[in-house]
């Protein structure tokens, strides 16, 4: 395709319908077909990214390759499109009002009145359409974060008008998701919402080509032809997305529904033949032939909510299903494990994942966690913070080292087994000091790591401020800890691993960020093979 075509995906009535997993079913849809394309992020809150936000505020994090902190849809878009996402991904208007004010500043409006239209929008616009530019994607979909109505979205809604006008019905669609709810007393669903939603979405110029109806039961056509009529769309593009099993069965449920093919002919493409979708639907059989199960447990302190972990979530599911079984995940709060409760919370576990995270709060009932799996020789995966917490129980529990810590925790320990490097200590500005993105790391021959990768050079994402203090290194190894994993350009340790137990491996990257559906990651692997060894 010579152009770049831009489809929009918004929502109404309430926020959390699944925007993101329409606009990744889409993608995946579109993909299938031989298209390039990628997914696009614009977020309404003034924050400059996510790196900041608290995960009880936004959930997880998502780290892009080029070491962007960006919102966990972006996850959503990798897992499903098997494609890395960027800084351009992801736009907050706190990014796009700090360019247009760094702008006004060098003077580049030559003394201008500096307006939300034309400037704001203005550079909306060219985040949008830079991806298509820079990138060469036949489809850039960009969905836009809240609801419609609301103060905060405007200048983002205005602006995709402008490229509606400016590019042609050709070049531009329009999704649109809503919510219709059932009203158990009257017996009924109710398209009301829908239609104001609608109503709200046309008063600021910009009519949806299609409408996603989410829903928990299955809407008649009378329903689907009514709603069509009141909101001026085409009876066709109309359809529902009902409660599945899985969010992996979106795809093939609005490709049932004709999805793709209708924004095709919109945009007057050629359809041609429906894609088999083969090595898709062979993960669903996969999942749906499953018999046994596993229970894995994750250790950490925003355990109430679940998002907070969704990468580490979904691919511990990726793993388990590729392993032919069902997924049992334990939520088990840090901050509420002691030496008297331990066994109690652990034992009926198959394996244990120590979670990533930062600051003081439930630390020490990791370090707990961690005693009773190394001791019990329970398979056990640390992921960055995860990792630490490892090796600071190792130094208290088998070096001997009393009150070993980080010095993110406590900065007088006597013994700093995590500490910043001599580079970091003097940056304030927070985020400043982080190793962000994609790092090489050397993995060690003969190892577990190794062995699971089957290879000696990885390249992971990371997310993280504290180091391994490597002038206990050697004092680790020789009492049994051994470093498999080493940064090449740094000398900075990686992966930790104790040979003698069964599987007890902490990395200082976060590999649930490169899983995909089609790719699993191959230490999720690993770990999921070696969790369903140990239950049998």
């Amino acid at each position: 395709m010579a152009d770049t075509k831009y489809i929009f995906v918004t929502g109404g009535v309430i926020s959390s319908l699944g925007k993101g997993i329409i606009a990744s079913s889409l993608g995946k849809l579109l993909q299938a077909r031989g298209y390039k394309v990628t997914i696009q992020k614009l977020d309404p809150y003034i924050n400059i990214d996510p790196g900041t936000l608290n995960p009880y505020e936004h959930g997880e994090c998502y780290v892009t390759v080029d070491g962007h902190e960006a919102d966990l849809d972006l996850g959503h878009y990798e897992r499903f499109l098997n494609e890395p996402t960027h800084k351009d991904n992801n736009i907050t208007t706190g990014r796009i009002y700090q360019n247009v004010i760094n702008k006004e500043r060098k003077g580049d409006y030559l003394g201008k009145t500096v307006q939300i239209v034309p400037h704001i929008t203005d550079e909306i616009r060219r985040n949008i359409k830079l991806l298509g530019a820079k990138y060469d994607y036949d489809f850039v979909i960009t969905e836009i974060g809240g609801t419609v109505g609301d103060i905060e979205s405007l200048p983002f809604i205005e602006s995709v008008r402008q490229l509606r006008w400016e590019l042609g019905s050709k070049h531009c669609c329009c999704v649109h998701l809503t919510y219709v709810p059932y009203i158990a007393a009257a017996g009924e669903v109710k398209t009301k919402p829908t239609q104001h939603s609608v109503k709200s979405l046309q008063s600021s110029g910009v009519q949806p080509d299609m409408l996603v109806l989410r829903t928990e039961r299955s809407l008649s056509k009378d329903i689907l032809k009514k709603v069509a009529l009141f909101c001026n769309v085409e009876p066709d593009a109309v359809m529902q997305s009902i409660d599945v099993p899985t969010i992996y069965e979106v795809p093939i449920k609005m490709q049932e529904q004709g999805m793709d093919e209708i924004v095709l002919r919109k945009m007057g493409i050629a359809v041609g033949p429906k894609p088999e979708l083969k090595p898709w639907r062979d993960f669903l059989d996969k999942k749906k032939n499953a018999k046994e199960t596993i229970r894995i447990g994750i250790v950490g302190k925003y355990v109430e909510l679940h998002d907070a972990y969704k990468s580490i979530n979904e691919s511990l599911l990726q793993a388990a299903i590729y392993n032919d079984h069902k997924l049992d995940l334990q939520f088990i709060h840090s901050d509420k494990i002691t030496d008297d409760n331990v066994a109690d919370k652990l034992a009926a576990l198959d394996g244990i994942i120590i979670a990533p995270g930062f600051g003081q709060r439930g630390i020490e009932g990791k370090f707990v966690a961690l005693k009773y799996a190394r001791e019990n020789d329970m398979p056990t995966f640390g992921i960055c913070l995860g990792m630490q917490c490892m090796v600071i129980e190792y130094a208290r529990n088998v070096l001997g080292l009393e009150d070993a810590n980080s010095t993110e925790m406590n900065t007088h320990t006597p013994y700093k087994v995590i500490d910043l490097m001599e580079e970091q200590k003097n940056i304030t500005n927070m985020g400043g000091s982080m190793r962000l993105g994609a790092y090489k790391c050397t993995l060690k021959k003969g190892s577990l790591v190794h062995e699971a990768y089957g290879k000696t050079l990885i390249q992971e994402r990371h997310r993280h401020r504290f180091e391994f203090n490597s002038e206990y290194r050697k004092q680790f190894e020789n009492a049994g800890m051994k470093c498999t994993g080493i940064n090449p350009e740094t000398d900075l340790v990686e992966v930790v691993e104790i040979p003698g137990l069964k599987w007890f491996i902490g990395v200082q990257f976060h590999p649930e960020y490169n899983s995909t559906v089609l790719s699993p990651n191959a230490l999720f692997m690993s770990f999921v093979k070696a969790v369903i060894k140990n239950r049998k």
